[in-house]
């Protein structure tokens, strides 16, 4: 599973039907807009499309994380999403049951009390460092 790719099972329900999709996407990307102007969403059979003008690399993968962590969401393109070159290296991970961002800093950093570089990172997906879940696809920041 790639940055692109998500469990369509799993994550925060916006809709019900798939005619409202790309408009409740939106706003929800809307409302911790992570850095993209000119935000445009379209939504077919699981498959989220952004467009617009990403701030930076982090703006883009906070948006696509945003919009696949959604309950129907299987794949996110940004084909029409223009971002700027790559300045950050990032891993990104799929949380396992029984994980902690105490345990993911662990293994990444090699230091738990390290957890809230995760959290801040990925404070628009996650709003309390507690409620996390098997599935959900973060950015670990390796810089």
């Amino acid at each position: 599973m790639g940055l692109l790719d998500f469990a369509k099972e799993i994550g925060k329900k916006l809709f019900t039907r798939d005619e409202e999709a790309a408009e409740r996407l939106m706003n929800y990307i809307d409302e911790d807009n992570p850095g993209i102007s000119d935000l445009d969403v379209k939504f077919d059979q699981g498959t989220v499309s952004l467009s617009g003008q990403a701030a930076s690399q982090e703006a883009m993968e906070k948006a696509v994380l945003l919009a696949g962590n959604v309950q129907g969401v299987s794949e996110v393109k940004i084909d029409g999403l223009k971002t700027p070159p790559a300045e950050k290296k990032v891993e990104f991970y799929i949380i396992k049951k029984g994980d902690t961002l105490s345990a993911i800093a662990k293994k990444f950093y090699g230091k738990a009390h390290e957890y809230p570089r995760i959290f801040e990172a990925n404070r628009e997906v996650i709003k309390d460092a507690n409620l996390i879940y098997p599935g959900q696809k973060i950015r670990i920041p390796l810089d």
